[in-house]
């Protein structure tokens, strides 16, 4: 388990404004954009050792764009530090979608339109810890798909935006019933980029993504993930004291991962999206590089 400072560094960074969400990454935010925020020397030394160490076809994948990593340093949130492969690259993304509806779920419950009651916090957990169909699509159902898009592509968020090719979109529920729109540009139904990915949890450990008053249980859904693969895994081997707030994904040949990586001295983010059959293992690999990167600079 992760000690009690990097625990309450984790509550500190989830919970630190208590101002309404402004517009994502204005100049008001205070916060840059993560677009403009790329480190030669954090991109050199992840690429170094990825050359080397990574799965010979995860490499490949990222050289016929059929991956997309992003890693934010964060241990200065106001000074992110952003390394990445294909971070504009929209690939089917399986289960880790679901992120999205969470998002969907807390807008309407800051409008009063949703009750944050004991049967939504179930259903919430359950779809990010477990990545439950059943509850996402009862989640979904609540939300509404379209209105889900609209906040997507909202200017609070702009988490889906066709200037940077894309990003988040749901447009099916998880029952495997008809899909309701795939997204514009690529014809994806359940899509992301690594970078609109990673900005959704840029946005929530900045204060950006829901109002004060529900950051706390949106933390909690996020935590204590039930699916020990991937990014779990990896850290489990390599580094068994940090906390992991994620989501993952899986769906026949395609692997995501993505999620919030805590340490008493360090925090990141990282994202990871892939079409391979082995792609999964890759990413156990790689959660070890990035963490053994990271954690050299601090």
């Amino acid at each position: 388990m992760v000690s009690l400072t990097a625990l309450s560094l984790l509550i500190m960074v989830w919970a630190c404004s208590d101002k309404t969400p402004a517009p994502s990454e204005t100049p008001q935010a205070g916060y840059p954009s993560l677009w403009e925020s790329f480190d030669p020397k954090l991109q050199a030394a992840i690429e170094t050792r990825f050359r080397q160490e990574a799965r010979p076809q995860f490499w490949q994948l990222v050289k016929a764009k059929k991956a997309g990593i992003v890693v934010v340093d964060i241990t200065d949130d106001k000074q992110p530090k952003v390394a990445g492969y294909n971070p504009d690259v929209m690939l089917y993304a399986a289960s880790l979608p679901k992120i999205a509806i969470a998002l969907g779920a807390f807008v309407k419950i800051e409008q009063g339109r949703m009750a944050l009651d004991q049967e939504t916090k179930n259903l919430l957990t359950s779809m990010i810890r477990k990545s439950s169909n059943k509850a996402a699509t009862a989640v979904l159902a609540k939300v509404g798909i379209e209105d889900l898009a609209d906040i997507l592509q909202s200017d609070r968020y702009r988490l889906y935006d066709p200037q940077h090719n894309g990003g988040l979109w749901v447009g099916r529920d998880y029952s495997g019933g008809p899909v309701w729109k795939t997204d514009p540009l690529h014809g994806i139904s359940h899509g992301a980029t690594a970078m609109q990915t990673a900005r959704f949890y840029y946005l929530a450990v900045t204060g950006r993504l829901v109002k004060e008053e529900y950051r706390a249980e949106l933390r909690e859904v996020f935590s204590d993930p039930a699916i020990a693969h991937k990014f779990v895994r990896g850290l489990k081997l390599a580094n068994p004291d940090a906390e992991v707030y994620r989501k993952s994904g899986t769906w026949k040949s395609f692997h995501a991962d993505s999620g919030v990586v805590v340490t008493d001295k360090y925090r990141y983010i990282l994202v990871a999206l892939a079409e391979h059959p082995d792609a999964g293992e890759g990413m156990v690999n790689l959660v070890q590089i990035v963490d053994d990167v990271v954690g050299g600079f601090h």
